[in-house]
């Protein structure tokens, strides 16, 4: 593979393990990196690590320090450090198992492939994976990687497997803490028929290629015209369109109603499967068998 691994080991289920090589399943999109400049001489901004009323300091005089309280701190040399780091091992034991809808999205943090180490390793490689999405069950362990463990999750993604980082429940705020205000008045009943029917018209299969973040385009095509217009300022105009003020129920009845008669007109997405709405959105909803 012409990617490097992230993780090389073996997986664990009771007494059988299954060498497994681990490569991220995402890349970075097109962003595009700013350097701060000193317009008067046009040179780039450095960074110096200062010290208020010391100055300028080298490096090797830089330890980490925890704030204990107000400018008291602990410092902490890297070998302390190190000292304490998890070990990374090479085996991911998957200690419990979880229905595949289990999980809440909160917790999701990245994804990687997971692939059997070598032709030996296949066969018990297919045999979880088959098992998993027979069972529709998400295996779950801790991955210890670089000093850190991570929890994860694995389950069955086309002929492979997916692995996810997961994140600690203490690093998950409650959604109550910003939901709670949110009164539980049920919506008017016509309101709702007009929303499903909205929802419905615009439903289509995921495809992440239909999407294209268009604020890097729109900023590589600045950037492109102020290097023709050899440094002089441009600056485009960009008209907002007007939103509406309107909070009352004939507003958003009348809002509603135009939005559904505007995606009738335009016939609405067309990739919904012959066999009808809900049944083509349920069976999309299984994703352990999309290919990798």
């Amino acid at each position: 593979m012409a990617t490097r691994a992230y993780w090389q080991g073996q997986i664990r289920l009771a007494l059988v393990s299954i060498p497994v090589e681990i490569y991220s399943a995402t890349r970075s999109g097109a962003s595009i990196s700013f350097r701060q400049i000193h317009e008067p001489s046009g040179k780039p901004i450095r960074y110096e690590k200062v010290v208020p009323g010391v100055g300028p300091v080298d490096r090797e005089e830089i330890l980490k320090g925890y704030e204990v309280e107000k400018n008291s701190y602990v410092l902490l040399q890297e070998d302390e450090i190190e000292s304490v780091k998890v070990e990374s091992k090479r085996t991911l034991e998957l200690v419990q198992f979880v229905d595949f809808d289990e999980i809440d999205v909160l917790y999701y943090e990245k994804p990687y492939f997971v692939v059997p180490a070598d032709e030996l390793a296949e066969e018990a490689y297919i045999v979880l994976r088959d098992a998993l999405e027979a069972a529709r069950k998400v295996g779950l362990g801790q991955l210890s990687v670089r000093g850190r463990e991570h929890l994860v999750s694995l389950k069955p993604c086309g002929r492979g497997m997916v692995l996810e980082t997961l994140r600690y429940g203490d690093e998950v705020r409650r959604a109550q803490t910003y939901f709670r205000s949110i009164g539980e008045d049920k919506p008017d009943k016509d309101l709702l028929s007009l929303a499903e029917e909205l929802i419905d018209r615009k439903t289509a299969p995921f495809d992440a290629g239909e999407f294209h973040d268009r604020y890097a385009a729109a900023l590589q095509e600045l950037i492109d015209k102020k290097i023709k217009a050899k440094g002089k300022r441009v600056v485009e105009q960009v008209e907002e369109p007007a939103a509406g003020k309107g909070t009352n129920v004939i507003d958003l009845m009348a809002a509603l109603k135009k939005s559904v008669d505007a995606e009738g007109k335009k016939g609405g997405p067309q990739k919904r499967s012959a066999s009808g709405g809900r049944s083509a959105r349920k069976a999309g909803n299984n994703g352990d068998r999309k290919s990798a």
